[in-house]
């Protein structure tokens, strides 16, 4: 049951629903037939269906915007808590990361057009518009503030989230990626403190899943980002000034090993050594 289920590949992006995500349409469908009858249930579980539709929009709106920068997207899955687009790779220049991480909370922008649009032409219709459904209008209406709702909520600067995506794209214009990073995982890591703490008191438990995501992610994605930085500073270490073999007779003995053309580690002393027709011609070493 809690298996991810594939539900299509929408411009050959695969898009799964997780196992998990129908804990929250039964919950909706439930407690809403318990207090509003079946008619309420009705509404406000293919609300909450309808709103995760806009949900994967926005994430394919982030694939497509990633797919303009040569950047494939892994998959695209739907959890009760919003949805996640998996990226090959995070952008490293700060314009294109902006774009992609605008490019959802743009998407819901335009649906919300779109539907408000929809929905003060059928507020024009008036009575025919409604004795057609009544329920339709009151469901564009909530569907269109949702979009409202999804786009605003998405800008908070509460990294990994988009807003917090974009704090660190800014920042990064005028520090070190590690070092904008950082800060934006600090603000993330304060905005899913005060998330959890609001979801207690209000005893939102979908609110502290969300925080506890935010945090568990921000704090995972800060990590990753350290670790390439310091493989970035590891490959920088090596020594690039050229050694000349000093005696003839070393140049000899190197050469009398035949190792092919191009660079061989030498695992003894820790050096690169570039060999060009039987001779080694230049060596990096560690420091």
């Amino acid at each position: 049951m809690f298996s991810n289920w594939k539900i299509g590949r929408p411009f050959g992006i695969d898009l799964y629903i997780s196992g998990w995500f129908w804990l929250l349409p039964i919950l909706v469908f439930a407690t809403s037939f318990a207090s509003g009858g079946a008619d309420t249930a009705f509404i406000n579980t293919t609300s909450i269906l309808a709103i995760f539709g806009c949900v994967a929009l926005h994430e394919l709106g982030h694939a497509l915007a990633a797919r303009g920068y040569g950047i494939r997207t892994r998959d695209i899955t739907l959890y009760p808590i919003g949805g996640v687009a998996r990226l090959e790779r995070m952008p490293e220049r700060p314009s294109a990361e902006i774009v992609i991480a605008l490019a959802g909370p743009a998407v819901n922008v335009v649906l919300a057009v779109l539907l408000g649009g929809l929905w003060l032409a059928g507020r024009a219709v008036g009575g025919d518009f409604e004795s057609a459904s009544g329920w339709l209008n009151d469901f564009i209406a909530r569907l269109a503030l949702a979009n409202v709702a999804l786009g605003v909520f998405n800008m908070i600067p509460a990294f990994p989230m988009d807003g917090g995506r974009v704090l660190r794209a800014f920042l990064s214009w005028f520090t070190h990626r590690e070092t904008a990073t950082n800060v934006a995982g600090l603000v993330g890591t304060v905005s899913a403190i005060l998330f959890g703490v609001y979801g207690l008191i209000t005893f939102n438990l979908l609110l502290v899943f969300l925080a506890v995501s935010v945090f568990m992610m921000g704090r995972a994605e800060v990590q990753a980002v350290r670790m390439q930085e310091a493989n970035k500073r590891r490959r920088q270490m090596w020594d690039d000034e050229r050694y000349d073999w000093a005696e003839p007779r070393e140049r000899r003995e190197a050469s009398s090993r035949l190792e092919p053309d191009g660079w061989v580690f030498h695992a003894a002393t820790g050096e690169w050594v570039e060999y060009r027709d039987g001779w080694p011609v230049r060596r990096y070493r560690q420091l």
